[in-house]
């Protein structure tokens, strides 16, 4: 793929991301080195 290219994002990939950004859900947790969302998430 070359710079200029665009890569375009399939719903799964922004489902994703957006689930990084919540720290209500797992993958955010997961992407920061947790195994899940900690006990005492809402305290942190």
């Amino acid at each position: 793929m070359s710079n200029n290219e665009e890569y375009e994002q399939t719903q799964d990939d922004l489902d994703n991301h957006a689930n990084q950004l919540n720290d209500n859900n797992d993958a955010y947790w997961q992407s920061r080195g947790e195994e899940e969302r900690p006990d005492d998430w809402e305290d942190r």
